[in-house]
């Protein structure tokens, strides 16, 4: 599944190929058909539950990292493993899950809906996250949303514009909202 993401995160999933996917892994192509007796939209809908997965564990290994964490560095440090990503490797890699909706949100339920559930896995620990930095819980899940719909924008103009301009933008522009959104009084130490 890792190399179906990472091939889906160049290509996207039209121009991802099962042979594309076994090649990549180094594995015989009969395995994934053994593995994956639904196809392309198995292997697609798995790689793209296991991106989610990645996605929402890094969230508390990011939080572990930050020194006096608030949430406003928290999106700076999300934000910043891309700026680091596109500055280290360029801009041809961008979120396997952004990649998969706009290939197949009108042609298969079946992708568009483990898209979704993805966003939804990583969605509840930066929004959980958030609580423990303070954020009462009525407004953790909508600025967890906002979080990440701010996020994979700043990817996509980042990667149209071969520019990490987008990303340092968004930090500045939404770190105040975030950090305003902290309750004193309700903050934990993680």
């Amino acid at each position: 599944m890792l190399s179906a993401a990472q091939l889906v995160r160049i290509h996207g999933v039209g121009a991802t190929g099962m042979r594309d996917v076994a090649v990549h892994a180094e594995a015989p192509r009969g395995s994934l058909q053994h593995y994956f007796p639904g196809g392309k939209d198995q292997l697609m809908a798995e790689a793209v539950a296991w991106a989610g997965d990645y996605a929402a564990r890094r969230v508390a290994r990011v939080v572990a990292k930050i020194e006096d964490p608030t949430p406003g560095k928290l999106f700076a440090a999300m934000a910043g493993q891309w700026r680091d990503q596109f500055t280290d490797d360029g801009f041809d890699a961008g979120c396997p899950l952004v990649a998969t909706v706009a290939d197949t949100a009108a042609t298969s339920d079946t992708l568009r809906e483990a898209v979704g559930k993805a966003f939804d896995g990583w969605q509840r620990p930066v929004a959980t996250a958030l609580e423990q930095l303070g954020v009462p819980p009525s407004r953790s899940a909508a600025l967890a949303v906002l979080m990440l719909s701010t996020l994979e924008g700043a990817i996509v103009l980042a990667r149209a514009h071969r520019d990490i301009a987008p990303l340092e933008t968004v930090v500045e522009e939404l770190r105040p909202l975030l950090d305003g959104a902290v309750d004193r009084r309700r903050r934990r130490e993680i």
